[in-house]
């Protein structure tokens, strides 16, 4: 083994793959892992797994390497380690000097909003004639840039890169790495702002990343962002050549856009020349990204025509993996925009984090724009569908399927067409299955998801994964790496979707789940859930399912220890029983022993040693209540007596936990050893004082069946309750209460959001209807209305029917159906 002290400029590799996350690893014989330290992960902890997994290639930071860890690297016989003082500060260094290997045109994209959509239809448009590297989905992080310019090989005639930042200094470590000939600044806006002193300094910031750039393109109309760029980047790079487009006379670009009435049209006039394209994006935000990209192509050289041959086939850009419920007992993981080789290793590892289905399918077309050679792009495919454990592929599209001889496996089917695939794939093939669906545009791999999933109505809760893993790890920071965390997914996981919230926290490693009763703990055993569960409302009749999936029971009175101790004494001696867990009543007067029966309860379990305690734990009555502070001080210290009582008379230690959400942001002293993370994980902050901290998790959306339009003294619905004062539009939506929109919620008091408009709600929500008032909206039928959701906090909806988010949340109806996605 050889451990080299080094700089990150010293650092040199062979390795076609840089890792970073051991969760996504693939090709590990050619790949090199970077064990990087942050705020909630520490990479070092995972080097013994990684090498066992194949990798034989390491960059370690100095300071983590402690005598133990050094010891046990020192015997791995075939390992080159390199010993660094910043394990980022090696990676990005190292990609840096990749960097500068090339002389292509680079395109390096910034600003708030609109970076990935840009990116992604500039490669979309330049696909035809150019051989595109871009950064795959939304990598623009310090992490993420530097493993999507690795990308870069001498193949590519352009790359696309962008950039985000949160904090001051970011850009100049992104500078190198990407070293844009060409830079788009998009727009600037609000993100990350509390990161930075003022807007100012925060458009400055995003500007370094062009300070070697040739030309820069921006929006003239933009007043902050013109002055930044006039008054401090043109002194530092005085070399750059500007392309201002906007609406003001002043701009060097004008442009003019002119809603007709199937399509828009976009003029421009200036240094360009004169040109009119038409598109049918109509709303303003996509103008403007549409209107990015043209100043690009035209300055690039594309001829007008072409452009608008090109613009013509732009869609609305998919940047999220969407995890839906298919037929026969499947999953579908739809990612049907693009087929890049980087954006399908992204996919595959997707899938692999699926437990909940026994086996994993995944349909391809061709891949698009790799510049590779097709017979080593196939076959390293199917290197890649092997390690990840495919058990059936399909192919569609004539590059892959004159590549099947490649793909070394026993379930595999090839079709030329999509339209082939549909007419003759038997698909009872991808029974009991998660099914990645991963193709390229032209292919329009959405007709395959649409005969795959299982048909909903309108009405679905949108998952954000990512919001998920965002609040987890939020909370993880609070609580240090030394505390353990437990997740509650009871109650449909707060109506999020038990096994696909518990497959998410599985791959993040936490430690515990809980569920309220035992049929709850047996689904997700039965969904590939391996973490250990506790059980919280145990009872003698689900015993034998407790034992048989290893669920772990809450014990909280006399009588059902007796229960479960008599089990346990009729079952064979061999059995290995799960551990419990012991409830303390300190003053919620729910479920728990109470003080008078801490001796009882002491005997009991010192007398029957096989009676394993995993945790004792209480909870406190108003953690989220200030008036009660004195209280909840008053429960922990009690708690603290009880555990103590108990760890004394059996001479062992076990976890303790008391916190909850609000427990864990109001009372961090009382951390323990682990904490329950329960609404706080879905993006709901009891206290409230720390909620803009946390992401929406969970949006209800639907769409209108209907639109009516009412003269002035008509009603709407039931009881004639929804009397019209004026003329007015009315739509009917497909949701009601046996949906989960409480009745409450009808004759105005609730609200939804139509094409960015609140519109309330008129007459009594029906079963499975409501009527909105849609006479302020620009809206048609079957257009999306948001139930809540950014645009609509859940707090919102609750506070106007006098109840709690909890029951907004969990009351969304099983027959609305869930979609997981992520960025």
């Amino acid at each position: 083994m050889s451990l080299i002290d080094a700089q990150p400029s010293e650092i040199t590799t062979q390795a076609h793959y840089l890792l970073t996350d051991s969760r996504q690893l693939s090709f590990a014989a050619r790949s090199m892992f970077f064990a990087l330290t942050g705020e909630r992960h520490d990479g070092h902890h995972f080097l013994k797994e990684v090498h066992e997994r194949g990798v034989r290639e390491f960059v370690v930071e100095k300071s983590s390497l402690t005598p133990v860890l050094k010891s046990e690297m020192e015997a791995w016989k075939d390992a080159t380690v390199w010993v660094v003082p910043d394990s980022l500060k090696a990676l990005q260094n190292i990609v840096a000097r990749h960097r500068a290997q090339f002389t292509i045109p680079i395109v390096g994209i910034t600003g708030s909003n609109g970076k990935t959509i840009v990116k992604e239809w500039l490669a979309q448009l330049l696909a035809p004639s150019e051989r595109v590297v871009a950064s795959p989905k939304s990598y623009n992080s310090q992490i993420g840039v530097p493993l999507s310019v690795w990308n870069l090989n001498d193949t590519h005639s352009i790359g696309l890169f962008e950039a985000g930042l949160s904090r001051p200094h970011e850009m100049e470590q992104l500078e190198p790495i990407i070293r844009p000939t060409v830079g788009i600044f998009t727009n600037i806006g609000s993100a990350h702002d509390e990161g930075f002193r003022s807007r100012k300094q925060k458009i400055t910031e995003k500007l370094r990343l062009f300070t070697h750039a040739r030309k820069l393109i921006y929006r003239h109309d933009y007043q902050e962002v013109d002055e930044e760029v006039r008054l401090i980047l043109q002194r530092v790079n005085p070399a750059l050549q500007t392309i201002s487009w906007g609406t003001a006379d002043s701009a060097e670009v004008l442009v003019r856009y002119e809603s007709l009435e199937s399509f828009t049209r976009v003029s421009l006039t200036g240094t360009l020349g004169t040109h009119q394209f038409d598109t049918h994006f109509r709303n303003e935000a996509a103008l403007e990204n549409l209107t990015h990209c043209l100043v690009f192509l035209l300055d690039f050289g594309l001829k007008p025509d072409v452009i608008q041959d090109r613009i013509r086939a732009l869609r609305p850009v998919s940047m999220r993996l969407q995890l839906k419920e298919g037929i026969h007992h499947s999953y579908v993981i739809d990612d049907t925009y693009n087929n890049d080789f980087q954006g399908l290793v992204m996919a595959l590892n997707f899938l692999g984090q699926q437990e909940n289905r026994s086996r994993r399918a995944v349909i391809l077309s061709d891949v698009l724009q790799s510049g590779r050679p097709a017979e080593e792009l196939y076959g390293t495919i199917n290197q890649l569908i092997i390690e990840k454990k495919i058990d059936l592929l399909v192919g569609i599209g004539p590059e892959i399927t004159r590549q099947a001889g490649h793909f070394k496996m026993s379930e595999k089917y090839f079709f030329q067409s999509t339209e082939a695939f549909l007419q003759t794939f038997p698909l009872d093939k991808i029974t009991d299955s998660v099914v990645l669906v991963k193709g390229a545009r032209p292919f329009h791999f959405e007709k395959i998801v649409n005969r795959l999933q299982q048909k909903v109505h309108g009405t679905v809760l949108e998952i954000n994964l990512d919001a998920l893993t965002h609040n987890l790890n939020y909370y993880r920071n609070k609580v240090g790496s030394g505390t353990k965390i437990m997740v509650m997914v009871k109650a449909f996981a707060y109506g999020s979707g038990s096994a696909e919230v518990a497959n998410l926290l599985q791959f993040h490693r936490v430690d515990y789940l809980a569920v309220a009763y035992a049929d709850e703990g047996v689904a997700l055993r039965q969904s590939g859930i391996t973490l250990p569960i506790m059980v919280m409302n145990p009872d003698r009749s689900t015993f034998e399912n407790l034992l048989e999936y290893g669920l772990e029971p809450e014990l909280y009175s006399r009588r059902i220890l007796d229960e479960w101790l008599s089990f346990a004494n009729n079952q064979k001696e061999e059995t290995v029983f799960p551990g419990v867990h012991i409830k303390l009543d300190t003053g919620m007067h729910r479920l728990g022993f109470e003080e008078n029966d801490y001796d009882w309860l002491a005997e009991r379990l010192s007398s029957n040693p096989t009676l394993r305690i995993q945790s004792v734990f209480s909870h406190l009555v108003g953690a989220d209540e200030g008036e009660l502070n004195a209280f909840s001080k008053q429960q922990f210290e009690r708690f603290i007596v009880g555990a103590t009582h108990l760890e004394t008379a059996l001479g062992y230690s076990f976890i303790k936990h008391i916190l909850n959400s609000a427990g864990i942001v109001r009372f961090p002293e009382y951390k323990l050893d682990m904490v329950r993370l329960g609404i706080g994980l879905y993006g709901l902050e009891a206290t409230g004082q720390d909620q803009r901290f946390l992401q929406t998790v969970g949006t209800l959306k639907t769409t209108i069946s209907q639109i009516k339009y009412l003269k002035a003294g008509q009603t709407v619905g039931y009881g004639r309750r929804g009397q019209l004062s004026r003329d007015a539009t009315i739509g009917t939506i497909a949701l009601g209460y046996a949906d989960g929109y409480d009745r409450g919620l009808g004759n105005g008091v609730g609200q939804v959001s139509v094409n960015g408009t609140l519109c309330p709600t008129i007459g009594n929500v029906c079963m499975d209807m409501t009527m909105i008032d849609l006479t302020e909206a620009n809206a048609e039928e079957s257009d999306e209305v948001i139930v809540f959701g950014k645009e609509i906090p859940i707090t919102d909806l609750a506070q106007r029917v006098g109840t709690i988010p909890y029951e907004i949340l969990t009351g969304v109806s099983e027959r609305v159906k869930r979609v997981f996605f992520k960025e």
